[in-house]
């Protein structure tokens, strides 16, 4: 069996204003740093993974790089297909601002923004790489709320009609004989209480 934990990034402050991200490379704050510690002392408590994989957003590398520091491994590689959604020109805007500038249709206005199928699509080719190259390995995935939350949509859709994922939350996926399932979802209780 290949375990695949899927972790969102800690949160940034574009996050905390509502401004949307994308590709853009916007740094962690320090509540962010402290949501990364907490799981990364969370995952020292329980089974150990064999290796972390990132995008290769700062906000994901540096939330790698403190949950590796603490469970004590260090970053395999970075892969840009387990990056953000690109958002084109609403990146740094809040819904407030989009609504202002294009309307409040502004969804269906061609902004240059990524196509979900498309994000879904190098999430699912990612995981059936990562199934192939370290079948039986327990990787530690952290990337985005989109990416994740899309790639769950189109992997197991009966399950995920729809997602909504944490900061710094964790997804747990099994690949056993070419079958998948999610034994946790959007798991935050790292978040909720001190971890002994």
């Amino acid at each position: 069996m290949t375990t695949i934990g899927l972790i969102r990034h800690g949160i940034t402050e574009w996050n905390s204003l509502g401004k949307a991200q994308g590709v853009s490379d916007i740094p962690l704050n320090d509540n962010g740093r402290i949501q990364a510690t907490n799981m990364g002392e969370r995952l020292s408590h329980e089974e150990p993974w064999d290796m972390i994989i990132t995008s290769d957003l700062s906000r994901a590398f540096e939330t790698a790089s403190i949950i590796g520091s603490i469970i004590g491994l260090p970053i395999r590689h970075m892969d840009e297909r387990v990056r953000e959604i690109n958002c084109g020109e609403i990146e740094g805007t809040t819904e407030e601002q989009r609504v202002k500038k294009w309307g409040t249709e502004w969804r269906k206005v061609e902004l240059g923004m990524e196509n979900f199928k498309d994000v879904a699509n190098r999430g699912i080719d990612f995981l059936k790489d990562i199934v192939c190259t370290y079948k039986g390995n327990r990787i530690l995935v952290v990337s985005h709320g989109a990416l994740i939350g899309l790639t769950l949509q189109k992997l197991l859709p009966q399950k995920f009609q729809q997602t909504y994922i944490d900061h710094t939350s964790i997804t747990i996926l099994s690949h056993i004989e070419d079958k998948w399932d999610c034994s946790l979802y959007n798991c935050t209780r790292h978040l909720n209480h001190t971890l002994s």
